[in-house]
């Protein structure tokens, strides 16, 4: 497993690289990092083409619940997702939670777009 993370406050962005399974753990440290290093509210680029995500319907509900909580203490930043075609049906409770939040969210299937359309979006 590989839930790897670089957060740059010189381009306001945090990109995220995950490589195989991934539990609701590496996704809590995730988020613990973001909040602390003062970041919620800066672009982020999630890059899980490989990732496959090793969580129950509980796990996948309390992370809603975690990302639901930072939607409602203020600003997120805009989010770029890029997932394989088989993930988006596993996860797709947990991308409605995400797009409830009153910011610009896009899913892609290739990097480079969403590379480009991320760069373009200004920090909340």
């Amino acid at each position: 497993m590989s839930f790897n993370w670089q957060i740059d406050s010189k381009t306001r962005r945090v990109t995220i690289k995950i490589d195989g399974d991934f539990t609701r753990g590496d996704v809590e440290a995730y988020v613990r990092a973001v909040e602390a290093s003062g970041a919620v509210n800066w672009a982020k680029l999630l890059d899980g083409r490989t990732g496959r995500p090793a969580m129950g319907r509980e796990d996948m509900l309390a992370l809603g619940v975690l990302f639901r909580s930072y939607h409602q203490q203020g600003p997120v930043g805009p989010l770029a997702i890029v997932l394989g075609d088989n993930e988006v049906e596993r996860i797709e409770r947990l991308l409605g939670i995400l797009a409830t939040a009153d910011r610009p969210m896009r899913v892609f299937r290739d990097l480079e777009p969403a590379q480009r359309w991320i760069e373009r979006q200004p920090s909340a």
